[in-house]
């Protein structure tokens, strides 16, 4: 089965005619969706820019991770789920739209990239967490610990 024939069955659901034909869900969905966009995006930028020793340089950085990275989470997963809503509501809509493909494959990239200015620059091999992904992410030896 291709791709194209399971959006093509997806959008014949009964729940996905009904999220697309629904007068006010399909608008709180994409409202939510756009509201933890803005949450996850600002929450992220004022990390960065912590980390970056741009602003906040009193404030420890484990203080400011405590504080945001529960917003960062939250933010990351209503936006995904809402996301997903949002495809399920017209997957031959957005499987058939070049942007949406940009969109999806920028933020995978984007999302997974945050990692490596974090480990190359400001945590140094031997000290960062073990999963094995963030090593190859950062380009640190498997066996630097």
């Amino acid at each position: 089965m291709s791709l194209l024939r399971f959006c093509e069955w997806l959008a014949s659901t009964p729940w996905s005619i009904a999220l697309h034909e629904s007068r006010y869900l399909f608008i709180v969905v994409l409202t939510v969706h756009v509201l933890t966009l803005t949450v996850f995006v600002g929450t992220a930028v004022v990390i960065d820019l912590r980390f970056m020793g741009m602003t906040m340089s009193r404030v420890p950085a484990s203080e400011v991770m405590a504080r945001l990275l529960p917003w960062v989470t939250a933010g990351f997963v209503v936006m995904i789920t809402s996301g997903a809503l949002l495809f399920y509501a017209a997957p031959v809509l957005r499987y058939q739209n070049l942007f949406f493909r940009l969109k999806v494959l920028l933020a995978a990239i984007i999302t997974t990239g945050r990692f490596i200015p974090y480990q190359l620059y400001w945590f140094p091999c031997n000290s960062q967490p073990p999963h094995p992904i963030v090593n190859m992410l950062s380009g640190c030896p498997a066996d630097s610990r």
